[in-house]
C-alpha cells in the first residue's frame, strides 16, 4: 500500500497507550501512515508520542468540529478516534460530515452516546431489557425514611471517579445531594470490580470481548489488573452491546459478588487500561485498522491470555522551557 493511512486521536492527554497501539498496528500490517493527535493543552503528555499534533479548542466550542474537519483534510486523515465522553455525542451526531471527506469516525451513533453518558438513561436501558444493573435513583425519588445504606453518589453526566462518593448515612446523603452537581444515587455494590473491553465492527458485529479484574485503581484508571476468562460475563457483555447497538470500542464496568454480575456504567470508547487487553492477545488497534482498510476481520471472542497481569508505573518526560527534550 503506497497511500498513507493517517490516524487522528483527539483529546490525547495521557493516552500514550492508544498512540503506541495505533502506531504498532500500522507497523504490524505494513501500512505507511502517521498517528496525529490533538489536545487543548500543548503540555499534554500524549502529544510527545505522536507523529504530529494540533492544539484545538474545547469540544464544547462551536469551532471544535470545523477545526477538526480542516485538520482531517490537511493531514489526509482516514480514521479518527475520539477519546472522551463529552465529545462522543458530538461525533455521533456529525460523523457524516467526516465520512463525506473520507474519514471513518470510530464512534457509536449519537443516541448510544447519549444513553451511555447519562447514567440514569443507562440504568433505564438495562432495566428495560432485563440486564443486571445497580439500582439507580434521582434525588427526587429518595425517601429518606426508608432508604437503606450504603449507597453511592456520582454526577449523572460525570466521567471517571470525579465527584463520586460512598454514602453511609442519611446525613452524608443529604450533604452530597447538594454537593454533587446533578447527581444520581446507586445501590453500593460489593464484590470484585471488572471492566469488560468490547470491540464491535462498524457494522455492529461484536469482534472481541475481554473481561479485566481491576485490582488497584488510581484516579479512576486501573493501575494493576488481570484478564479473566469468564464465559457468563463475556456472553452477557456481548448481548448488552448488541442490544445497545455500539460501534467500535466500548467498555462496561461491573461488580461480581459470589458469581452475581451487576453493571453500573457503560462507556462507548477505549478504556484507560486498553493496553492490558491488547497485550493479552486481543489487539483492538490492529483489528480496527484492518477493518478501516476494507479487510475482513473475523470475531475472536474468548481468544486472549487468561490471568494475564498488568502492573503499571509512572514514567516522566523532561523538557527545557523551549520545549526541547533533555
Amino acid at each position: 500500500m503506497n497511500q498513507e493511512f493517517n490516524i487522528f486521536v483527539t483529546a490525547t492527554s495521557r493516552r500514550v497507550a492508544m498512540i503506541r497501539g495505533f502506531k504498532k498496528a500500522l507497523g504490524n500490517l505494513g501500512v505507511p501512515g502517521k498517528v496525529i493527535a490533538s489536545d487543548t493543552d500543548k503540555m499534554s503528555t500524549g502529544l510527545r508520542f505522536c507523529d504530529k499534533f494540533h492544539i484545538v479548542p474545547l469540544s464544547s466550542s462551536s469551532d471544535y468540529i470545523p477545526q477538526l474537519l480542516e485538520i482531517c483534510k490537511k493531514e489526509k486523515i482516514k480514521l479518527l478516534a475520539p477519546t472522551i465522553d463529552e465529545e462522543l455525542e458530538i461525533f455521533g451526531q456529525r460523523k457524516k460530515e467526516f465520512e463525506a471527506i473520507g474519514v471513518t469516525v470510530l464512534v457509536s451513533d449519537k443516541e448510544v452516546g447519549k444513553v451511555c453518558r447519562d447514567k440514569y438513561l443507562t440504568y433505564q436501558f438495562f432495566k428495560k431489557h432485563g440486564f443486571p444493573f445497580a439500582e439507580t435513583f434521582l434525588p427526587s425519588q429518595i425517601d429518606y425514611g426508608v432508604t437503606k445504606y450504603p449507597l453511592f453518589i456520582k454526577p449523572r453526566l460525570g466521567r471517571g471517579s470525579v465527584g463520586a462518593y460512598p454514602i453511609r448515612s442519611e446525613k452524608e446523603l443529604r450533604f452530597f445531594i447538594d454537593y454533587v452537581d446533578d447527581p444520581i444515587i446507586q445501590r453500593f455494590l460489593a464484590g470484585q470490580e471488572y471492566t469488560v473491553d468490547v470491540l464491535a465492527g462498524m457494522d455492529g458485529k461484536i469482534l472481541s470481548v475481554v473481561p479485566r479484574q481491576r485490582l488497584v485503581i488510581r484516579a479512576g484508571v486501573c493501575d494493576r489488573g488481570r484478564t479473566r476468562k469468564m464465559p457468563e460475563l463475556i456472553d452477557l457483555s456481548k448481548s448488552i452491546c448488541e442490544k445497545l447497538g455500539v460501534l467500535g470500542p466500548v467498555n462496561l464496568q461491573c461488580m461480581v459478588e459470589n458469581g452475581k454480575i451487576r453493571f453500573f456504567e457503560v462507556n462507548p470508547r477505549f478504556s484507560g487500561a486498553i493496553q492490558l487487553t491488547v497485550a493479552s492477545g486481543a489487539d483492538f488497534f490492529t483489528m480496527i485498522v484492518k477493518e478501516a482498510l476494507g479487510q475482513t476481520v473475523e470475531p475472536t471472542i474468548g481468544q486472549f491470555k487468561d490471568n494475564f497481569m498488568m502492573l503499571s508505573y509512572e514514567e516522566s518526560i523532561f523538557e527545557n522551557l523551549n520545549g526541547t527534550k533533555r
